[in-house]
C-alpha cells in the first residue's frame, strides 16, 4: 500500500514538472545556451515560433565533439497557452557533417517550443544540454501566468489574434446586397 502511494506521488511530480519549469520562465524571453556552455552553436533558429508555420533550428557541432565521434539527439516539446505540454519528441535531424537541422510545425495556440540536445559520446556516456531543463523559443502569442504577450497578442481580447481584422457586418452587407440583386432580377422576369 505504501509503495503505491509513493509511486502515485512520484507520477504526480513527474507530470507537474513541465508546469514548474514554465513558471520560472520570463514570458517572451527565449532561453539559449550561454557562450561555451554547450558543445554546439546555434546557426539559425526561428524566433518567435508561429502557430501553424514551420519552425527551424540549425546547430553546428563543435569540432572537438565531431572529431571524437559524438552524436546529437535533439528533442522538442510544445506547450500551449492552456498550460499543457506535449510529451517530449525525439526529432530526426538532417545532418551535413557538423550541421544538424530540425523542423516542426507547432499547433495553434502554442506558448513556446522547448528543445534540448543529448550529446552521446563514443564511449556510450551522454550529457543533456541544458542539464535538467530546456532551451525555449517563445511563440508570437504566448500566455504566461495569465498575461498575454508577443507580436500576435491582442490586448482587447486578452488573448491571441486568430484572424485578420475586418469591418463588423461587412459580410452581412455583401449577403444582403446579393439577395436584393437576386430579388430585382426575379421581379424583372
Amino acid at each position: 500500500m505504501r509503495s503505491s502511494k509513493i509511486a502515485c506521488a512520484l507520477c504526480c511530480l513527474f507530470l507537474l514538472a513541465p508546469l514548474a519549469s514554465a513558471s520560472e520562465l520570463v514570458g517572451g524571453q527565449d532561453e539559449n545556451p550561454a557562450d561555451g556552455e554547450a558543445p554546439f552553436t546555434i546557426l539559425t533558429r526561428d524566433s518567435p515560433s508561429i502557430d501553424g508555420a514551420q519552425w527551424t533550428l540549425t546547430l553546428e557541432m563543435n569540432q572537438a565533439e565531431y572529431d571524437n565521434g559524438t552524436e546529437f539527439q535533439i528533442s522538442t516539446q510544445i506547450c500551449t497557452n492552456d498550460g499543457v505540454c506535449d510529451p517530449p519528441t525525439a526529432m530526426t535531424a538532417d545532418i551535413d557533417e557538423r550541421i544538424q537541422t530540425i523542423t516542426l510545425t507547432p499547433q495553434s495556440d502554442h506558448t513556446y517550443i522547448n528543445w534540448r540536445v543529448k550529446a552521446v559520446y563514443e564511449d556510450g556516456n551522454n550529457t543533456n544540454f541544458p542539464q535538467g531543463s530546456w532551451y525555449t523559443t517563445w511563440s508570437s502569442c504566448w500566455q504566461n501566468n495569465g498575461e498575454y504577450g508577443g507580436i500576435d497578442a491582442n490586448s482587447a481580447l486578452n488573448g491571441c489574434s486568430t484572424e485578420e481584422e475586418s469591418t463588423p457586418g461587412f459580410g452581412a452587407l455583401i449577403a444582403l446586397t446579393g439577395l436584393l440583386a437576386a430579388a430585382a432580377v426575379i421581379r424583372r422576369d
